[in-house]
């Protein structure tokens, strides 16, 4: 695993635009799993390796990336610290795996250390974000002016990836902590270049921390931010050039033709 203040390795994309100097102010410092308190080693989450091999998560940065494949853990941990933050999750989809009354529970055997006092903040689910457009929507037929937060228009009345980026733009002006869960979706990679910079720009002076689960490589390049990956039977950090997502999205841009190459006779 990387020293603890490690440079990141790559030459950012974004490094010429002034980003580079990326603050390391942040709200939450570290998050403990406490394993031996977990109400079964069988049912989902508690199922996960990762969620038994390491007890201390820390956050040194102001914007940390969880990876893995679906079903790893990344979303499952993001939501469980959400809770532990006091953090309202919209329309929680609860049953996704039968009668697992313990599904949604991480959140109770995990502890948040903070570096001052605890701090406002807001969880983002792409999955999610049209029902939570629809309230914004049935709020502002009796509070218009509500709607100026988001450019003056209703979030539905915009393309998918301009309302998300009017969503973003406007919440992220208050102080706080950010969990994110794969908002790239409805972002094109001229959006996602954007919304990296928009990252950026709001952790200056601590004004907000960012916690992402992304499978997005342009994401994932930003500039001083810590990788966690949940894939194997522990959390590790990675580099950004380490990851699964730099190396095959470079070798398929590199040699893509071997990628459609069909299985010979």
């Amino acid at each position: 695993m990387p020293d603890g203040d490690a440079p990141v390795r790559h030459e950012s994309l974004f490094d010429s635009t002034g980003l580079g100097a990326y603050y390391t102010s942040m709200h939450i410092t570290n998050v403990t799993l406490h394993p031996e308190r977990y109400p079964s080693t069988e049912l989902y989450p508690f199922n996960l390796q990762v969620f038994h091999t390491r007890r201390d998560l820390p956050f040194r940065k102001a914007i940390t990336f969880f990876i893995g494949e679906n079903g790893s853990g990344k979303s499952t941990l993001l939501k469980a610290i959400a809770r532990r933050c006091s953090i309202h999750i919209w329309e929680e989809d609860r049953g996704r795996y039968g009668n697992n009354l313990h599904e949604e529970d991480l959140f109770k055997y995990l502890d948040v250390a903070w570096e001052d006092s605890r701090k406002p903040g807001m969880f983002f689910s792409s999955e999610r974000y049209q029902h939570l457009a629809k309230i914004i929507d049935e709020w502002a037929i009796s509070d218009p002016k509500l709607l100026e937060y988001f450019g003056g228009r209703s979030l539905l009345s915009q393309s998918h990836g301009e309302s998300f980026m009017s969503y973003f733009t406007s919440r992220f002006a208050i102080e706080g902590i950010y969990f994110l869960d794969e908002p790239e979706t409805a972002l094109s990679p001229r959006r996602q270049i954007e919304f990296v910079k928009t990252l950026v720009e709001h952790t200056r002076d601590g004004h907000a921390q960012f916690i992402i689960a992304t499978h997005s490589p342009i994401l994932l390049s930003c500039p001083g931010a810590v990788i966690w990956s949940f894939d194997g039977h522990e959390l590790k950090e990675l580099a950004y050039e380490d990851t699964d997502y730099f190396l095959i999205y470079r070798d398929f841009l590199l040699h893509r033709e071997r990628y459609m190459e069909g299985p010979s006779d």
